[in-house]
């Protein structure tokens, strides 16, 4: 698969997720870029602007495995990823299958759980692989989760734990809408006051496991130049050091900015990165791996706006 391909594909997939999702456009190519590099997504916003339809609608483009957990504040470990159950009738136990065993995992209001069954997550991300009685089994190398949550000051919520996020190649904020793309949601949608079935949208799935498997290969032989090695290096080391940050990021950070930027190129058909591949992914890459200090606050410098003017103070490359 060449270049000129991996665009018309993801291109259709844009098209199918659009029939449904109006004026997401940023979020779908971010979940494109997590896609070709083999990341995971963490979608925040506040309840009502289509963050479970969306990951629903790019899901179903992709023929693969889908699988669905509503997190709530009962949720156990044992719910998300199986138990071993003794069978009387063979003398011995069998794996009951929970629903992280699929390939595209919707986790819907992951924080509205507490962090011991967040916490069961955090393998199946970080290896694809998950750990039940001492027994490994492996999820599959196109195993994505696709998280949603609410703002931490709704009510009901738990934190992710840095540890959890860091999980996470985005973070990508779902804002409201324009005003234009709102009128359009209500003109598609407003006939109806529960989540639509997919089906009545005729969406169909564009890229199955070995086109992906094709994509992420072509990812993998993107040029990355030292210059350019360098600028992540740097962006991510000032983050340690910024007196409004009191955690920077750490060298997986790096790594997955990274990875993400050779997405991009991929998807702006390129054979190689260039330094506003980057810079474009900095914030989603970041936002949610940098803990601002009180101080920061204290003043309402938030995230965006300390990495933008840590970005300011980096020369990029020529």
């Amino acid at each position: 698969m060449n270049l000129d391909n991996i665009r018309s594909l993801t291109e259709e997939m844009k098209v199918e997720v659009r029939k449904v999702v109006v004026g997401q456009d940023a979020a779908i190519d971010l979940m494109l870029t997590s896609l070709l590099a083999g990341g995971h997504v963490l979608l925040e916003g506040v309840p009502g602007t289509a963050k479970t339809l969306l990951a629903q609608a790019f899901a179903t483009t992709l023929s693969l495995r889908f699988g669905r957990i509503q997190f709530t504040p009962d949720l156990m470990p044992g719910d998300v990823l199986g138990t071993n159950l003794f069978n009387f009738q063979t003398n011995e136990f069998v794996l009951t299958k929970g629903p992280i065993f699929t390939e595209v995992l919707l986790a819907d209001e992951i924080n509205r759980t507490p962090p011991k069954t967040q916490a069961a997550l955090l393998q199946a991300m970080n290896e694809r692989t998950i750990t039940i009685d001492a027994t490994h089994h492996s999820l599959g190398e196109a195993f994505m989760v696709i998280a949603t949550e609410n703002p931490i000051e709704q009510q009901g919520t738990y934190p992710l734990p840095e540890a959890q996020l860091d999980r996470f190649l985005f973070k990508i904020v779902i804002e409201y809408p324009e005003r234009d793309a709102e009128l359009e949601i209500v003109r598609r949608h407003g006939h109806r006051s529960v989540l639509p079935r997919l089906d009545e949208f005729g969406l169909r799935a564009v890229a199955g496991m070995d086109a992906l498997r094709e994509m992420r290969a072509v990812v993998a032989t993107i040029t990355l130049s030292e210059e350019v090695i360098a600028y992540i290096v740097d962006i991510i080391r000032a983050t340690r050091g910024h007196p409004s940050i009191e955690f920077g990021a750490s060298p997986r950070a790096a790594t997955m900015l990274a990875t993400a930027s050779r997405a991009r190129a991929v998807l702006q058909g390129r054979d190689f990165v260039i330094p506003d591949d980057v810079k474009s992914l900095v914030l989603p890459t970041l936002r949610h791996r940098v803990t601002p200090t009180a101080r920061a606050d204290i003043e309402g410098l938030g995230t965006a706006r300390i990495l933008a003017d840590l970005l300011e103070r980096i020369p990029a490359p020529r």
